[in-house]
């Protein structure tokens, strides 16, 4: 029998079991013994603040924001409590009115540990006064501001931002500090876009940034976006329509755009390839001598015309042909409306031709034709119908200047 239990395993089990608990009490009786340590910059944190913001009240100061303790107790526990976070909580919710509270406060202990395994506590100091004022609220613009510089060549475009304004709460001696509010990007050299989320700096009357307020935002951060573009000086340009005997190479030199130039701004990827700006094209048959156009400068929607010049005035002189005056009394109307019957009142038109002086002398009356188009016309009477006049003739002579004749539509 006493063979068989020497053999058997469980016998040994059972043994080993038992020593280890024997070692286990062994060594919380000689080593684990209680001992006393300080934890000293234990935070304070106040909970239920929301109902005092219900009644209108906020906390204008705390008398500590953290408190020492001497906490008793076994050294594995002690060492838990190192390990861990200890803080302690004021509850203010059942405070009412304005002025100076001593308040109690609970320990909070890590969650591996109990009031029941500590001995003792000692508390330094016993209270936290807190100090309640009446809740104010004011809001502010939100300001945004590059603090760095951009590149040469380069502008900043239209800030945009998430949010444009923050209401700041407190107590009114803290919320009166207050005189603006600011979103700082920073960068230097900047030649691309810059984007991201930005803190909100308080600003006293001098601008200078107030750190120590103990405030509520009701956004801590905004979004904030600032492009950046290319600046350049774009040439204004105009072209011809070949007319009155005039083509471009008669006016070369002796047209004036102004302004000549206009600033314009835009992305890197739209500037490229703007070397100008062409206004629209001027038709030379209106030009008699020296005559002023004005153009409306049209950009595509993408980019920005910083000079903000609106339009354009082009002078264009024509100086160097002829000019003959020639009696037309071929006339004739089309289109005249259905039911209706035309007579030509007008049966001579002068008509101005131009060019060089051997080609206009070449020039006779059956060269010519004054067409009046009725399509358009609605009323019945003697009536004044602009027409057009036909040449034929060589390109280098034409004819200058707008025609009508009077016609009895009946």
């Amino acid at each position: 029998m006493i063979q068989k239990l020497k053999d058997s395993k469980w016998l040994y089990m059972l043994l080993s079991v038992l020593m280890a608990t024997i070692f286990w009490i062994f060594v919380r009786e000689t080593v684990d013994y209680s001992q006393t340590q300080t934890f000293r910059n234990i935070p304070v944190v106040l909970s239920g603040e929301r109902v005092l913001e219900e009644q209108g009240l906020t906390i204008k100061s705390v008398s500590r924001d953290s408190v020492t303790l001497r906490i008793e107790a076994q050294l594995s526990v002690l060492e838990r409590l190192r390990q861990g976070s200890l803080n302690v909580t004021v509850d203010v919710s059942r405070l009412s009115g304005e002025g100076e509270f001593p308040l109690g406060y609970t320990i909070n202990y890590p969650s591996n540990v109990t009031a029941a395994d500590l001995t003792g506590v000692e508390r330094d100091p016993t209270d936290i006064t807190v100090t309640v004022g009446r809740l104010t609220a004011s809001t502010f613009p939100i300001q945004p501001r590059l603090q760095g510089s951009i590149a040469d060549g380069y502008q900043a475009g239209q800030w945009s931002v998430s949010e444009e304004s923050v209401t700041i709460s407190g107590s009114a001696d803290q919320v009166s500090q207050v005189a603006g509010v600011e979103a700082v990007i920073t960068g230097e050299n900047l030649t691309q876009r810059v984007a991201g989320d930005v803190p909100l700096t308080l600003l006293d009357p001098q601008g200078n940034p107030l750190t120590d307020l103990d405030v509520k935002l009701s956004v801590e951060t905004v979004y904030v976006t600032l492009p950046i573009v290319v600046v350049r000086d774009i040439p204004l340009t105009v072209g011809f329509i070949d007319g009155g005997g005039a083509t471009a190479e008669d006016v070369e030199g002796k047209v004036i755009i102004f302004p000549e130039t206009i600033t314009v701004s835009g992305e890197e990827a739209d500037m490229e390839g703007l070397e100008s700006i062409s206004l629209g094209s001027v038709n030379l048959a209106q030009v008699v001598g020296t005559k002023a156009f004005t153009f409306t400068i049209d950009l595509d929607p993408r980019l920005e015309n910083v000079s903000g010049i609106a339009q354009a005035t082009v002078t264009v002189t024509i100086d160097d042909l002829a000019t003959r005056t020639i009696n037309v009394d071929n006339i004739e109307v089309i289109n005249v409306p259905p039911g209706r019957s035309a007579e030509i009142v007008t049966l001579v038109r002068s008509v101005v031709v131009r060019g060089h002086e051997a080609d206009l002398e070449q020039l006779d009356s059956s060269q010519f034709r004054i067409v009046a188009d009725l399509s358009d016309v609605t009323a019945t009477g003697g009536l004044p119908v602009k027409a057009t006049v036909y040449l034929n003739a060589p390109q280098n002579v034409g004819v200058i200047g707008e025609y009508s004749v009077v016609v009895n539509i009946s």
